[in-house]
């Protein structure tokens, strides 16, 4: 029997292709170009009528111990993805008349009000691994990761008054664009090149990770879920630009917001109360917030989660093309200020929430704890356990976190393939060619669609590679931490140009010894931890940021023989090489 509305939907396929053609270029098709397509447009039709009942029918072979997948939780899924495709079709559809700029494209025609602006900041880096990931590390290691609070009002209060001024006032659609005003050209292009390998790297594993994590407690389809979200991101990327991205991060945001709330809501009636709830975790030594311990080998003190934290986040709010490219997006430098925050409290709301969720896995699973008893394979699939556990009553409700936790991959996603567009056009294309700005606008869109292959691409690789994993989570500190460097130090330090290498050195070496270990708390990274115990006795432990049994040096790197000769002559200490 074929699907309810299959019909009605393979009939207006002619109606599908006339609007798509006209979007793109602006002309209506030709009659038999539109009846040839049609049967295309009835293959995908069909392939993805296949694809729904597969994915239906694995779900129901999946054996878990809680439960599995309903048709109602595809369709809420399936919901989220129409309605974030739809919204790059509207601004496809606003954008076709007139010729439309590169500049438009990619930073909105810089006409972005502050609250879109801040909700879209809000979800660009709050990804499913922060949906999966942050109550898992609540639930075994306390809620002082509450502290990051305190470290987002660093951030923004930092990159308000030093990072934004300046390269909102300069006009840049590219931050690589001020590496080669202040120093050189090859500065900006050794920039932009690490910024496209780390993002690249890291979008793949925000695709691919928490697929396989829901994949294998409740059983939706790993592929599936990677190509489609794939493939719609880069569907309303390309057609929409950075418009369609804010206003698909507004609807997301919101999305991830409900998913976190059904399991809290849920979970407070399960369990008796909030009272209850936070009683458990008193009594589990996970209330105990502040701990002001000064070894860095600790995992988690006020100093590690405060400071350390504010330096990882000023890295992706500060110079991180993704972010930079909204708030640059505002009509106005007070736009821009105060989408910051704004954003901040958006900040607040998903920590609370991932938070709490934490807390309340605790409190249910204190005494029976899934990982220890060989019911889930690892930490990331704690939270689908436990939404199979107490929503499978209620049909839809389990579709809404998946929903919320790939709203979260959406948002990360389509935020990294515009901005990995507009710095391919600003500092690799527009410097050497004299193309006009409708065909910048065109490639910018083509680059959308590339990116969006790629990353997808870098997905499979990943599941074939898991070293991988652990190494491109690394590289967003070791990456990160040179390239604030190299920004911190063109604003605060007049004084410093291109030719001074002393200071050039000393930042990035100096710099990415700290970074990386603040950013080495995620559950999905690859590394394996001890099971679920108390909060003094995990403290106790000083393993936590052990690689192969080994500690981290603190300390940086020794020269090479070659580096040290060049040290000597400079201070006029000659030697033999």
């Amino acid at each position: 029997m074929g699907m309810p509305g299959f019909q009605t939907v393979e009939c207006r396929s002619s109606g599908l292709i006339f609007l798509l053609t006209t979007i793109f270029f602006g002309v209506q098709p030709h009659q038999h170009l539109v009846t040839r397509n049609t049967w295309l447009c009835r293959g995908i039709l069909l392939v993805f009528k296949k694809y729904i009942k597969s994915s239906l029918e694995f779900s129901m072979d999946v054996l878990s111990p809680v439960g599995s997948f309903s048709a109602w939780d595809y369709v809420v899924f399936a919901v989220m993805l129409l309605v974030s495709a739809a919204i790059g079709l509207y601004y496809a559809y606003v954008g076709r008349h007139g010729s439309q700029s590169s500049g438009d494209f990619l930073t909105g025609g810089r006409s972005m009000t502050a609250v879109p602006v801040a909700m879209s900041l809000s979800a660009s880096f709050m990804s499913a691994i922060t949906v999966l990931a942050t109550p898992a590390e609540v639930y075994r290691y306390g809620a002082s990761y509450v502290c990051y609070g305190l470290a987002y009002v660093i951030v923004m209060a930092t990159c308000s008054e030093i990072f934004l001024p300046v390269f909102y006032r300069l006009g840049i659609t590219s931050t690589y664009q001020y590496l080669e005003m202040r120093f050189n050209r090859a500065t900006r292009l050794f920039g932009t090149a690490l910024f496209i390998l780390q993002t690249v790297l890291y979008t793949g594993i925000v695709i691919y990770a928490p697929a396989l994590a829901l994949n294998q407690v409740t059983g939706f389809d790993l592929w599936g879920a990677v190509i489609s979200t794939g493939v719609v991101c880069t569907f309303y990327c390309t057609l929409g630009g950075l418009k369609a991205v804010v206003w698909t991060d507004v609807f997301q945001v919101g999305i991830m917001v409900a998913g976190f709330l059904a399991v809290i809501i849920q979970s407070v009636l399960r369990q008796g109360g909030v009272a209850v709830i936070l009683s458990d975790a008193t009594e589990g030594g996970r209330l105990d917030l502040l701990d002001f311990d000064l070894n860095p080998l600790r995992r988690h003190t006020f100093w590690t989660i405060t400071f350390g934290g504010a330096f990882v986040w000023i890295t992706v709010y500060g110079i991180n093309q993704a972010q930079v490219q909204r708030y640059i997006s505002c009509k106005s430098l007070a736009h821009a200020k105060m989408s910051l925050y704004v954003n901040l409290l958006g900040l607040w709301v998903i920590l609370v929430c991932s938070v709490f969720a934490g807390l309340c896995l605790y409190s249910i699973y204190k005494h029976c704890d899934p990982w220890t008893t060989g019911q889930i394979s690892s930490p990331d699939q704690l939270m689908p356990y436990l939404v199979l556990d107490i929503l499978r009553g209620y049909p839809g409700l389990p579709g809404l976190f998946v929903a919320a936790a790939y709203s979260g991959t959406l948002s990360t996603v389509s935020s990294s393939i515009n901005a990995l567009a507009a710095v391919t056009v600003e500092d690799l294309v527009k410097p050497y060619t004299d193309l006009s700005e409708t065909q910048l606008s065109f490639l910018s869109k083509g680059l959308s669609f590339v990116y969006g292959a790629v990353c997808i691409g870098m997905a499979g690789l990943a599941s074939l590679m898991g070293g991988l994993l652990q190494a491109a989570v690394s590289i967003f500190g070791v990456v990160g931490g040179p390239l604030l460097g190299l920004f911190s130090v063109g604003i605060l330090c007049p004084f410093v140009n291109a030719t001074a290498p002393d200071c050039r050195q000393l930042v990035l070496r100096v710099l990415p010894v700290f970074q990386p270990h603040w950013h080495s708390h995620c559950s999905l990274c690859g590394h394996h931890h001890q099971p679920p115990i108390r909060k003094q006795e995990a403290e106790s432990l000083s393993g936590t940021n052990f690689v192969q049994g080994r500690p981290h040096p603190l300390l940086p790197p020794q020269p090479t023989e070659r580096e040290a000769v060049f040290q000597h002559r400079e201070a006029g200490l000659e030697r033999d090489p």
